[in-house]
């Protein structure tokens, strides 16, 4: 059976008017603006005629649009909302603030660092800081928090984007961001169900499977989703993960090969989310052009699998003519029900009802503040405040085995080297952090501003690939062949820093080491010269680096956080961040330094 909504009950308590908008909003759609309806957009220009091209054409129920400055985003929003039939759902990414929903806005932490701040407030304060600022420029959705169990360190995707590992953690935080975000009406949709940070594979790229068993699931995440549906979550965003112990053990009698990700499968959202944990919400996918989706089904028939399976809103299309289409398409050949059908419509738009949207017919410019008005509320002094108390609580002195390593100060360490030590560098992420400030560059200043001489060190492989081609070889074979000595460190620095940046979601999570030999690249020194590492980004660097006896955890390399960070250093301020993760990554040889 198919579980359908009661738009009586939580999340959406709607009176008898809110429900009948919703009913007769339905019953006056075309079966082109029903199936538009399920369509969330991802936006490619801001321009009027683009947008309005969009709506007429397509219909679409939903906006996800990338962040841009406040203005640009409040205009576009503007638009939307002015010019659709049906008041859109207008959704923003406020995972760690309302930087998500406009570049020019607060980022006070991603989750992990809130929950390293040891304090359930700073996760109400993010949630209300990002409603603040998304709901100023327009936005009524977010697709957080993000409610995934970080169990696993070598998982790409999520090493610094949730709460931590903990499920009373995971659950404490989830409902203080919930309620903080929702306080400016933001509907929030939590991620990724059926539940990530367990498996190690990036569901953009590949399959990635939960492979906990029922009661595993329902002691974790099952408790996590069921005790937020309670609290009135009002929606939920399923992930292209697979869950293939707990379903082979609700349904013995099928395959492996017959089961799919949780976006595509009726057992997992109809049965055991929406039946056993009795969720009344609305349930987006994950982005439709990850594999972990496209590689399950044909794309012709993905589309109404989904809604079928209990989905109510399809996130992203890929070609929007094609995709409404195949969607129209498996509704007539009843790949996707009537009942199902009207079901989603009902969910969305009683979110819409919920959001008070319908109430704007006839004054639909009424639904946005004024800009200048709403300009105003972001970036506010209050806000960075906040974000620099986070920073301030979070930093995490996870290994501290090198006695005597602090103050630091120029009377103890007047020439410091700091050593940059990255990821991948390639992708996306190289081309959005392009031309960025690096941390290294922020420290340098702050600690030459109390007069340490400071040196950022030139990375081996960058420095030969400067050289004329025909001298490389021989730069290579000069560094492999180790003529160093280890004066050149010890004469020339008191004190070397490296700082872990490697990007954060990016494809892997783990240090990539340039092709150097008995060079400040890698921190062998760590008996020559005394040494610290700090990671500005993911918690699990000290896997790779292992034999360092002072390790911290900054968690971003925000100016907030280098400026806290150098006032621990020098002994100002003490260190009083909880890590929220296994930081010694489950190993064994991350705990041991010789003294």
């Amino acid at each position: 059976m198919t579980h359908l909504v009661d738009l009586t009950k939580k999340p959406y308590n709607l009176d008898e008017k809110a429900i009948a908008w919703v009913e007769e909003t339905i019953a006056n759609m075309t079966l082109d603006e029903k199936i538009g309806q399920l369509f969330v957009n991802m936006g490619g220009l801001r321009t009027e005629e683009y947008l309005t091209g969009v709506l007429n054409d397509y219909k679409i129920g939903a906006v996800r649009y990338a962040p841009g400055p406040a203005a640009d985003i409040w205009d576009q929003n503007y638009i939307l909302q002015t010019k659709s039939k049906i008041p859109l759902l207008i959704a923003a990414n406020t995972e760690s603030g309302g930087n998500g929903a406009v570049t020019d806005g607060t980022k006070i932490g991603d989750e992990v660092k809130i929950a390293a701040a040891n304090d359930s407030k700073y996760a109400y304060e993010l949630g209300r800081i990002a409603g603040l600022e998304a709901s100023a420029v327009g936005c009524n959705a977010s697709f957080a928090p993000i409610m995934d169990l970080s169990r696993n360190w070598r998982n790409p995707i999520i090493a610094n984007r949730t709460w931590g590992a903990d499920v009373e953690q995971v659950l404490t935080l989830s409902k203080e961001y919930m309620r903080g975000i929702m306080e400016h009406g933001i509907m929030p949709f939590a991620k990724h169900f059926p539940g990530d940070g367990i498996d190690e594979r990036d569901h953009h790229l590949s399959y990635a499977a939960n492979p906990m068993t029922k009661a595993e699931w329902m002691e974790t995440f099952g408790r996590i989703y069921g005790e937020m549906a309670e609290a009135g979550l009002p929606g939920i965003m399923a992930g292209h993960i697979h869950l293939p112990n707990v379903e082979k053990e609700m349904h013995p009698e099928r395959d492996l090969d017959d089961t799919l990700p949780a976006s595509l499968n009726k057992t997992l959202l109809d049965e055991l989310l929406r039946g056993e944990l009795g969720y009344n919400g609305a349930i987006v996918t994950d982005a439709s052009h990850m594999v972990g989706m496209t590689a399950s089904l044909p794309r012709r028939e993905l589309l109404p699998t989904a809604i079928e399976a209990g989905c109510d809103l399809f996130l992203f299309f890929n070609d929007p003519d094609e995709d409404l289409q195949w969607m129209k398409e498996g509704y007539e050949n009843g790949l996707l029900t009537d009942e199902r059908l009207h079901d989603a419509l009902r969910r969305t738009l009683g979110l819409k009802a919920k959001l008070g949207l319908h109430t704007f017919e006839g004054h639909r410019e009424d639904i946005m503040l004024p800009k200048e008005e709403a300009l105003a509320l972001i970036g506010t002094d209050e806000a960075k405040t906040i974000a620099a108390e986070v920073s301030d609580k979070a930093i995490t002195l996870v290994k501290a085995k090198q006695e005597g390593i602090f103050p630091v100060t120029p009377e103890r360490y007047k020439r410091i080297l700091l050593v940059e030590v990255d990821g991948y560098k390639g992708g996306f992420g190289a081309l959005i952090n392009s031309g960025k400030k690096r941390a290294s560059d922020t420290l340098k200043e702050l600690l030459e501003a109390r007069e340490h001489e400071v040196s950022i060190w030139e990375n081996t492989e960058e420095r030969i690939k400067k050289l004329p081609e025909e001298e490389r070889p021989a730069a290579i074979q000069n560094v492999y062949a180790s003529k160093r000595p280890i004066s050149q460190i010890t004469d020339n620095y008191d004190l070397i820093i490296n700082l872990v940046d490697v990007n954060s979601g990016g494809t892997t999570q783990r240090i990539i080491w340039p092709a150097a030999k008995g060079t400040p690249d890698q921190p062998f020194y760590v008996h020559e010269v005394p040494t610290i590492v700090v990671s500005v980004q993911h918690p699990f660097a000290l896997a790779d680096m292992p034999q360092v006896g002072t390790y911290i955890n900054a968690y971003d390399g925000m100016p907030s956080t280098m400026e806290a960070l150098v006032k621990k250093l020098s002994g100002e301020s003490d260190f009083i961040g909880v890590s929220p993760v296994d930081a010694y990554c489950g190993l064994i040889d991350t705990h041991i330094w010789r003294k």
